[in-house]
C-alpha cells in the first residue's frame, strides 16, 4: 500500500507570480527606468512619502530637470527647493532633500551612497528611504517595507487585515525571509510587492479577483474580514496643516520677504496664524527678516 502524498500549501508570496505581475502591470514611472540615476530614485522616494504618484510626477520632472545631480541642488538655496516643492505637501521634505544633497556633495564626492548604513547617515534619510534607495537604485538585497508592503504581508502571509501603521522591525524581518536570494531579483520582488499593494491590495477597495495571489492569500481564504481598528479620517479644512500651507503659498509666491501684517490678513484667526507661523519657523521653513517681515530660508 503506497503512502499518501500530502501536498504542501502554495507559497503565499510567490516571487515568480509577483515579478510576472510587475512586468505586465507595473506602472511605467521615470524613477523606474533603467536609466534613472540613484539621485532620481532618492528624490522620488522622498517625494512619494504620504503623497500619491499622480501629484509627484510633475514636481519630480521639474525638480530633476533643474537639479539633475545632488551638487546642482546643493549649490542652490533652500528657498529654491521650497519653491520648487510647491503644493506637494510636507515641505520639510524639501529641506531634507537639500540637506541630503549637500551632504552627498561634501562628504561623498557627489555620489549617492550605495549601502543602507551609509544612506542612514544622510540628513533626513530614515530606515525606509535608505533601504528603498539601496534596493531600487543599487539592487541590494534588503527588506523594503512601506504601508503597501506591510498591508500585503498582513493579509497574504499573516491572514489578517491590520490597521495602517508604520513598518516595524518584525515586518522587515518577515520580508527578509521572503526575499529571493539573488540581490537584483530580490529588489524587483520588493518593487512588485509594493505595486501589488498600491494597485490591487489597496486599503479600502482591494480587487481580490484580479490578484495573482488570490488562490493563496490567507486573508481572502479566511473570508476577508476587515480589521477592527482603523485610523480616523483626517479632516483638512481649518486645520493647522491647511493654515501652514496658506502661509507657505504666500511666501512662495513672493519674490522677497512678506510683511507680518500681510500674513496676518489671511482669513484665519490670529491665534492660529501665530501658532502655525511659530511651528514653521521652528521647522526651518520660514525665517524672520528684520522686525516685521518673513521669508523663506536662504
Amino acid at each position: 500500500m503506497s503512502a499518501e502524498v500530502v501536498e504542501s500549501p502554495p507559497t503565499p508570496l510567490d516571487a515568480d507570480l509577483l515579478i510576472a505581475f510587475f512586468d505586465e502591470q507595473g506602472r511605467k514611472l521615470p524613477w523606474r527606468e533603467p536609466t534613472a540615476s540613484p539621485w532620481a530614485v532618492l528624490v522620488s522616494e522622498v517625494m512619494l512619502q504620504q503623497t500619491p504618484v499622480i501629484r509627484v510626477l510633475p514636481v519630480f520632472s521639474a525638480w530633476m530637470e533643474r537639479w539633475s545631480e545632488p551638487a546642482d541642488l546643493a549649490a542652490d538655496s533652500p528657498a529654491s527647493a521650497i519653491r520648487m516643492w510647491g503644493r506637494l505637501g510636507y515641505p520639510r521634505r524639501a529641506l531634507r532633500l537639500h540637506a541630503a544633497a549637500t551632504a552627498i556633495t561634501v562628504n561623498h564626492r557627489g555620489a549617492v551612497p550605495d549601502t543602507v548604513e551609509t544612506l542612514l547617515t544622510l540628513p533626513g534619510i530614515g530606515e525606509y528611504t535608505a533601504r528603498a534607495v539601496a534596493a531600487f537604485a543599487f539592487g541590494a538585497r534588503t527588506p523594503v517595507v512601506d504601508t503597501n508592503v506591510r498591508r500585503v504581508l498582513s493579509r497574504v502571509v499573516r491572514g489578517v487585515d491590520e490597521p495602517r501603521e508604520p513598518a516595524t522591525s518584525a515586518d522587515r524581518a518577515l520580508m527578509t525571509t521572503l526575499l529571493p536570494i539573488e540581490p537584483a531579483r530580490a529588489a524587483r520582488f520588493s518593487a512588485a510587492v509594493m505595486e501589488l499593494g498600491a494597485l490591487i491590495c489597496s486599503a479600502r477597495s482591494p480587487t481580490c479577483e484580479s490578484c495573482p495571489l488570490g488562490d493563496r492569500c490567507r486573508w481572502r481564504l479566511a473570508g476577508s474580514t476587515a480589521g477592527r481598528a482603523r485610523r480616523a479620517v483626517q479632516t483638512w479644512h481649518g486645520t493647522d496643516r491647511q493654515v501652514r500651507g496658506k502661509i507657505m503659498a504666500l511666501l512662495r509666491a513672493s519674490h522677497g520677504p512678506v510683511s507680518s501684517a500681510e500674513v496676518g490678513q489671511l482669513e484665519v484667526e490670529a491665534v492660529q496664524v501665530e501658532r502655525c507661523l511659530s511651528s514653521l519657523i521652528a521647522d526651518g521653513l520660514v525665517v524672520r527678516v528684520g522686525d516685521a517681515h518673513l521669508g523663506l530660508p536662504d
